[in-house]
């Protein structure tokens, strides 16, 4: 139907014009165009709607991966004719652990709490020395082209070496099992951030140093204001790296040491025949390494550009 408007003679007069009359769903559909555009006549975005779909495939994968984990697991354990515990039995066996995770009731008789905090000590002082120490050998052997060729091979040597094989020689040398295991974390350690800091100093480029020549700036300038921005990235990733070596080492090197640590209950309860408490702590295990390795990354993201971040 179409809506004519007629003017007559009264109108040019200046009386008001007369109209046909509209249908009633026309004019709404007028009404709406007329709140959702500006006067200029351009329209206002329209406000999207919550994301659905990305949060589903967000969250969606990681439960079904975690279904299927579980779902492995009631299979073996049924199989096994319950050697191995359920998931139910091990998730009753840790809501009790983690009732009172610190407490103490003789030297080797502590909560998990306490093995958790004893092995996240021994990691921190390895790792601290092994990056006082790497991150400095870093940078100069790739800023140096004789340390380079000097110390390229001893690296090479040395690297594969599995870090349990140098435990004996810390047990040797410090005549104690708690030094010896940071010992080894410091020798795991190490390796990762010598390379990665070396590797980005050679890296940076050589326009940035041939201004460093022509400014005559002193090699404390060089390596503070060319250097370490341009090496951040190298070097927090080897950080990374090295924390994670770290972390799986120190759980063996305390199997074999003895004393607290997360290392050493998973063997004394092996010795226990305790099958529910080693599940769990190797979920314990994993989740501490999860929590060190999202924490480095937030720091590495904080202080790098943004195509690392990716």
């Amino acid at each position: 139907m179409v809506s004519a408007v007629f003017h007559s003679p009264q109108e040019a007069a200046g009386s008001e014009p007369v109209t046909s009359s509209a249908p009633q769903n026309t004019m709404k559909k007028i009404a709406i165009s007329a709140h959702s555009t500006s006067a200029t006549g351009q329209k206002y975005p329209q406000k999207p709607g919550y994301d659905w779909r990305g949060l589903v495939l967000t969250v969606l994968p990681p439960l079904l991966g975690l279904g299927l984990l579980i779902g492995i697991w009631a299979l073996v354990s049924i199989s096994t004719a319950s050697s191995i515990p359920s998931p139910t039995d091990t998730f009753k066996q840790a809501v009790v652990i983690f009732s009172d995770p610190f407490y103490r009731t003789g030297p080797n008789d502590q909560g998990v709490g306490w093995n958790i905090l004893m092995s996240l000590e021994r990691v921190a002082v390895g790792f601290g020395l092994a990056a006082a120490v790497g991150i400095p050998a870093g940078f100069a052997i790739g800023r140096f082209e004789f340390l380079s060729r000097m110390f390229n091979p001893l690296i090479s040597l040395l690297r594969p070496v599995s870090p349990l094989a140098w435990l004996p020689i810390g047990l040797l040398v410090f005549k104690g099992a708690n030094p010896a295991a940071i010992w080894t974390i410091f020798i795991c350690s190490i390796w990762p951030m010598i390379i990665n800091t070396a590797v980005g100093v050679q890296r940076v480029p050589q326009d940035y140093m041939n201004v460093a020549r022509v400014l005559n700036l002193s090699e404390w300038k060089i390596v503070t204001k060319i250097l370490f921005p341009s090496v951040l990235p190298y070097m927090l990733t080897g950080v990374r790296l090295a924390v994670g070596t770290a972390w799986l080492v120190i759980v063996a090197a305390e199997m074999l040491t003895g004393g607290v640590g997360i290392g050493f209950w998973v063997w004394d309860e092996w010795n226990n025949l305790n099958v529910k408490n080693i599940i769990i702590a190797i979920f314990v295990i994993g989740i501490v390494g999860l929590i060190l390795e999202y924490a480095l990354i937030k720091i590495a993201t904080a202080f790098t550009f943004e195509e690392v971040k990716s």
